[in-house]
């Protein structure tokens, strides 16, 4: 590729194309590759993603292509991954797959409607064209994933482990996460936050969550809070040191209280921002707040 300036320019490290069933999690997967540094463009025509890799797009693209696409684009995709092998770019397609019964259930639960609902067709029915007209992608996948057993968290773990997507040294994921619900079983470290001041307890920021600013200046004004911080960060600065020496890629680190929704999530995003200072690739996750 040569730019404007008639200099040759580098094709992006990598290109992750995304596709799948709807419902299957392509938003989720997306949104991951997102966090880590890759620029995403979701329901991109396949005929246009050459023009896209040589506009010079810094860094890491991903791209979204499913039944959304009209057929005589899909089509066009062994064709469009021939010119992308020519242009010297480092592709893979991931396609996410997952049972109807779990499919229509999601959709039951979201309300949403199916891209080709609008045919005229029952969910099921929908899903099984889906499937028929997905078919050829499904041939040309590098890797097929199946959702069925995965809620949001273990998806967008599977994206940044398995798939060897994060850079650098040890990716970090704070969680946030309500007792009452249950803890997470992927956690490497739990902290809990349930001794600390409770901004439930003010009418005024009850309705908000530990994101907003309200809350934030509530919980910073208490130096218990500010205490229970610092040794967190304090304990981790110390100990991440030898999961990143022994090459271990991802650790989650978990805090909990009460509700899920206030002293948990202030502290995972503290503790984010403290974190990403010292690491390359840090992420959050609220359980209770998706």
């Amino acid at each position: 590729m040569v730019d404007s300036a008639g200099s040759v320019s580098a094709p992006p490290r990598q290109l992750i194309i995304v596709s799948g069933l709807s419902g299957s999690g392509k938003s989720v997967a997306l949104r991951t590759l997102e966090d880590l540094g890759y620029y995403c463009v979701d329901n991109l025509p396949a005929a246009l993603i050459p023009a896209l890799v040589e506009a010079g797009t810094p860094g890491q693209l991903a791209v979204g292509v499913d039944v959304r696409n009209h057929a005589e684009q899909r089509d066009k995709l062994p064709k469009v991954l021939g010119e992308l092998a020519r242009l010297g770019v480092a592709y893979r397609l991931v396609f996410l797959d997952a049972r109807d019964d779990v499919l229509i259930k999601r959709y039951a639960e979201t309300r949403r409607r199916h891209p080709l609902s609008e045919q005229g067709l029952s969910l099921a029915e929908a899903l099984a064209e889906e499937r028929r007209l997905l078919r050829p992608l499904v041939a040309l996948a590098d890797r097929v994933v199946d959702t069925s057993t995965l809620n949001v968290h273990q998806l967008r773990r599977l994206v940044i482990t398995e798939m060897d997507l994060a850079p650098g040294s040890v990716t970090l994921l704070c969680e946030s996460f309500a007792y009452r619900h249950g803890v997470p079983p992927e956690a490497d470290f739990m902290f809990d936050a349930r001794q600390l001041p409770n901004p439930h307890w003010e009418a005024a920021l009850r309705p908000l969550s530990g994101k907003d600013a309200p809350v934030r200046e509530w919980l910073g004004a208490r130096p218990e809070v500010v205490a229970y911080a610092d040794d967190i960060h304090g304990f981790l600065q110390r100990w991440l040191r030898g999961f990143d020496a022994s090459g271990r890629g991802y650790l989650t680190i978990c805090i909990g209280c009460t509700g899920g929704r206030h002293r948990s999530v202030y502290l995972a995003e503290c503790l984010a921002e403290r974190l990403r200072g010292e690491y390359g690739q840090v992420l959050t996750y609220h359980r209770e707040l998706a």
